[in-house]
Parts: C-alpha cells; structure tokens; sequence
C-alpha cells in the first residue's frame, strides 16, 4: 500500500503496511503495560512465519487443557478492565491510544454524547455514522464480542463475530488482531461473546487455532487484514451452538445499507457495550482493495463484522467484511477489506480444524 498515514482501529499491531499515524497520541496512565504475559508457550513469537498446506498462515494456540485453563485463569476481572485498545505508529507498537475525533480540530464526539448513552435502534435500515450502542439485541447482540489478547506483554482488545463453520467454533476478525503482520501472534487470545459491562453472558472462548492470509504476514499488506480464530469448547458446548452464527460471503460488494459492530474503546467509547455504524459504502482510493464507510467508532472495534442484508429486527446479516483501519487524516471514514479468494482460503482452513 502506497497511501500515507493510516491508522489502526485497535491498532495493536504494526505490520509492514501503510505508514502510520503519530499524530493524536495519548499517554496510557497506569494501563497493564508492565504485567508480562504467563500465556500459551511458544505463541507471541515474531520471525517468518510458515505457510500451512492450505494455501494459509496458521499458528496453534491453547491447544491443550492446561494452556486453555491458563489463558483463562490469566484473563482476571482486573486484567480484562485494565486492556486497552494500542495505536501502531511508523515505529511500530505505541505506548499510546489514538484519541479518534479527539484528534481532530471541531471533532464532534461531545456533542454527539446521548443523554444516559442509550438511544433506540430504528427497525429500518437507517444510516448512523455515530457509533450508536446497539440496544436492539437479536443475533448480532449474541455472535459478536470482545477480543482480550496480550500482544509484548502488554494486554489490549478487539472485537470479532462467530461465523458459520462445519467445526461450529470459527470467528472471524482482523488480521492485526491475530498477527501483528510481519512480527510476532498474539498469545492469550480469548473471545467473550455478547460481553456487556464485564460480563460474559455466553462464557469466554480461549483460541486454539489462529490463521491469517499469507500477504497479511508476509508483507502486512492491508488489502489482507483479516483472520480466522477457531475456538475450544467452553465447558462442553461449542460457541456457535450457544450463540448462533453469521453466514460469511466471499467474492461480494458490501451492500447498501451496510451494519459495522464492534466495541470502541477510546474518545467518548468505553470498550463496554456493542456499537454500530449503518451507511453505504465507496472504493478506498489509497492503495488497498478495501472498501470505506462513514464510522466515528474508534479502537476496540477492530474485527468487528461488516453485515450486508442486515435486518435490525432479528439482527441477521451476512458477514461481507471486517472492521480494519482509518486514515489519520479522515477519522470519520472506517475501512474494512474485500473478502476474496484469499480470505475463502482462510475460512475453508480454519473450518477444518
């Protein structure tokens, strides 16, 4: 990608993509930067990463009992408040949030507050570039959730959605919340469906396989900043047959309308309810094949879906997208990238295991 500044919407994670924002970063008071992380042995490790038979990138996780209850026992109440949202700048990883509107003279995220943060959801597909919370419920409300993960020791969020899968244990979610591009896995990856104000309504789901597009880890190319997760039980019950799933498309346009869900974390957003943008979508002009909507969501909902034919009532849709990245100089603009033939492979992948 050839496009100037670009910055992560949780931005965990500096790959070998677009140069990146150092503009609008704040000091991180007392976050969990200095807490090592005691996760999965051998994951969270940076080098060339080998390509799986399938045509993938694929690293284990919490492949076993004991791992799985270590990175569960690792994720305590405290741990899950203190992880934030990290902004990658053009030397990578930042000790630092990108504060969204915030960094932007005339931004609007006060006056665009509601009173007692609620609003209701309208039953027709109306557009809202705001980052309303979702109080309508239904499907989307159960499938999509937050992302905990530690990435250099350090703990931060993102969000992702259960998708339909043969296994009935496949997430998908940004590539940077998986792979921070060319460098290192993230280890500690768990998954709180339906998560509101620290509860896990539908249990925590520990990751035992994670996949990326080989272009997202050999390159950290931004076109492919998508992922898979594929999830253990919790207890004895699959993900998917707890909350339901979104049927993902591949080779398809994002619609018009288009539904962006995710968990902001930063500016006005505090990474604690499920929010969403609704409005049509334009071709990025800077260099990827991704495509842009008009979003104030900030960091945190990285890897939340992108739903076509979303209907508010039921809240099913088809996953067309995920949520990626905005330019540093137009924080009203939220991409997510085209799901091609590479992102099939992926999900054919990741739904075999």
């Amino acid at each position: 990608m050839t496009s100037s500044v670009v910055s992560r919407l949780v931005g965990a994670l500096a790959g070998a993509g677009a140069a990146l924002a150092v503009a609008g970063v704040l000091a991180v008071p007392g976050a969990a930067a200095d807490t090592p992380a005691t996760g999965v042995p051998g994951s969270g490790t940076a080098g060339s990463a080998p390509h799986d038979p399938g045509g993938v990138v694929r690293q284990a996780a919490a492949v076993d009992p004991d791992s799985q209850r270590r990175v569960l026992d690792y994720w305590t109440p405290e741990r899950m408040a203190a992880a934030v949202p990290l902004v990658r700048t053009l030397d990578g990883v930042a000790g630092g949030l990108l504060g969204g509107d915030q960094a932007r003279p005339g931004g609007q995220a006060a006056a665009e507050a509601e009173p007692g943060g609620q609003v209701a959801v309208p039953q027709a597909a109306a557009a809202s570039s705001t980052g309303e919370p979702w109080t309508g419920g239904g499907r989307v409300a159960k499938t999509t959730g937050k992302v905990f993960l530690t990435l250099d020791g350090r703990d931060f969020t993102c969000s992702a959605a259960v998708v339909s899968a043969d296994n009935r244990d496949t997430v998908i979610t940004a590539g940077h919340c998986l792979k921070d591009g060319t460098g290192a896995w993230v280890d500690n990856w768990t998954f709180a469906p339906g998560y509101a104000d620290g509860d896990s309504p539908y249990g925590r789901y520990t990751a035992r396989q994670m996949f990326v597009a080989p272009q997202w880890a050999d390159s950290g190319d931004d076109s492919y900043d998508f992922g898979m997760a594929v999830l253990n039980r919790s207890g004895d019950r699959h993900v998917q047959d707890r909350t339901g799933a979104h049927p993902v498309a591949f080779n398809t346009a994002p619609g018009d309308p288009t539904y962006a869900f995710g968990y902001p974390a930063t500016g006005r957003f505090d990474g604690n309810r499920l929010h969403y943008c609704a409005g049509g979508t334009k071709p990025d002009t800077g260099g990827t094949t991704a495509s842009g909507m008009a979003c104030t969501m900030t960091e945190g909902s990285s890897g939340g879906p992108w739903l076509a034919g979303f209907d508010p009532a039921s809240g099913k849709g088809t996953v067309v997208s995920v949520i990626s990245f905005k330019y540093a100089d137009d924080t009203r603009t939220q991409y997510g990238p085209y799901l091609g033939d590479a992102a099939q492979r992926v999900y054919d992948r990741a739904q075999s295991f």
